[in-house]
């Protein structure tokens, strides 16, 4: 599809202002990733379940999973316009994420809600990636680190919308997340478009995935992205949760919960953007390494860091929060770089699978710990995930130089 847009402007003077595009839309259409969790503390009791935050998020990465899948393997983005793909998306999950408020009341009907949310941000996020490279063939690093902290600021968002309108209904922070995230899929499609660089059409291959680890440089780096996948939702999902802990186990309630779970997360946006314009200097794989060095470090202290006092509390945070997902498109970098060129899609495609499936395990692994382990030991689950994470990217730090342009 050539957008309007397009019609009157060669692709070559559009380029500059297509990354703020993309950047702008993808903020506002993943919006909804964490829009349930904003509002659970006033959804809980119409659900009339506790702890319902990891079914809940993990509700979210079930779909997008089975999303990214069934997206691959019918070469959706392929066979049509991207960013008709995309606006088509965006907003059938925002009809899905306002869904929740006629289903308030069922704990099914919200799982399945979520659940679809997740779907159709496999027609979101990635696909954003694609209209990236299709954009940007050459220097994709640098769009790659702002596009995916527009991912980040997107999953942040709905904590700011909930601290700006504390006296709001929950039902209106749904609401407004639902119509950002429609109108981040207008925007792409009207201002943004396909670029004039989309690829072939490829195929789904279900082996892919063993045959690129037989690659040691991409077994290296989707290690590493494992690792990283297995501490980054789970950090977000819970934080909140620390957040209230730290706060009544020290009995200062001197500081906004909602406000600090979005600063927190938002960070990660600054690690995003400041990693990738550092991968051009110092390689993706140590800018990659140092950032899951760090993050998984404060896994290994957080029962310490949990008993600081509250300034220096929310500083250890605030670290945690840019390097937990600092790394995320150094990784993405990193395993586009190295995967075999006849198996980078369904590689890609399989190990973003993956990673989202260990996700939810950690999710869960966090909920069935919550009920006998103290709150402040919580993290201290995470700390498998970094730790094995550079343990198997020893050969990509001593043999990095190269530099990645690359797909999520």
């Amino acid at each position: 599809m050539t957008t309007p847009l397009a019609d009157s402007d060669p692709a070559s003077k559009r380029t500059p202002l297509i990354l703020p595009g993309l950047v702008v839309a993808q903020l506002l259409a993943t919006s909804l990733w964490f829009a349930a969790n904003a509002v659970l503390p006033s959804l809980e009791p119409l659900l009339e379940r506790q702890g319902a935050v990891a079914d809940i998020t993990t509700a979210v990465q079930l779909g997008f999973i089975t999303g990214t899948f069934v997206f691959a393997a019918c070469a959706l983005a392929d066979r049509f316009s991207p960013s008709r793909v995309f606006l088509i998306c965006a907003l059938l999950a925002a009809l899905c994420n306002a869904s929740l408020i006629a289903l308030a009341q069922h704990y099914a009907g919200v799982l399945g809600a979520r659940f679809l949310v997740g779907f159709f941000l496999a027609g979101i996020y990635p696909v954003g990636m694609k209209i990236a490279l299709s954009w940007y063939p050459e220097g994709l690093g640098r769009a790659l680190g702002f596009l995916v902290g527009a991912l980040v600021l997107g999953t942040a968002s709905p904590h700011l919308i909930r601290t700006l309108g504390h006296s709001l209904p929950w039902e209106e922070v749904i609401l407004t997340t639902s119509l950002a995230a429609a109108l981040g899929g207008f925007w792409l499609w009207y201002g943004v478009g396909d670029g004039p660089h989309r690829g072939p059409a490829g195929e789904l291959h279900p082996r892919a995935l063993l045959a690129a680890f037989r690659h040691p440089p991409f077994r290296a780096s989707a290690m590493g992205y494992f690792g990283h996948m297995w501490e980054l939702y789970a950090f977000w999902a819970y934080l909140p949760l620390w957040l209230a802990a730290h706060q009544r186990w020290h009995g200062e309630p001197t500081f906004s919960v909602s406000l600090w779970s979005f600063l927190v997360i938002a960070a990660g946006a600054l690690g995003c953007a400041g990693g990738g314009l550092l991968s051009r200097r110092l390689g993706s794989a140590r800018v990659a390494a140092t950032q899951l060095g760090i993050s998984g470090a404060c896994c290994l202290l957080s029962p310490l860091v949990f008993l600081l006092p509250t300034g220096a509390f929310l500083a250890v945070m605030l670290v945690w929060g840019v390097t937990v997902a600092g790394d995320s498109p150094q990784f993405s970098t990193l395993n586009a770089t190295h995967a075999p060129p006849q198996l980078a899609g369904s590689a890609l495609t399989l190990a973003n699978c993956l990673g989202f499936s260990l996700s939810a395990l950690s999710l869960q692994a966090l909920d069935a710990a919550a009920g006998t382990l103290p709150v402040g030991w919580l993290y201290a689950l995470l700390i498998p995930g970094p730790l094995l994470g550079l343990a198997c990217m020893r050969t990509l730090i001593k043999n990095q130089g190269t530099q990645s342009h690359s797909l999520a």
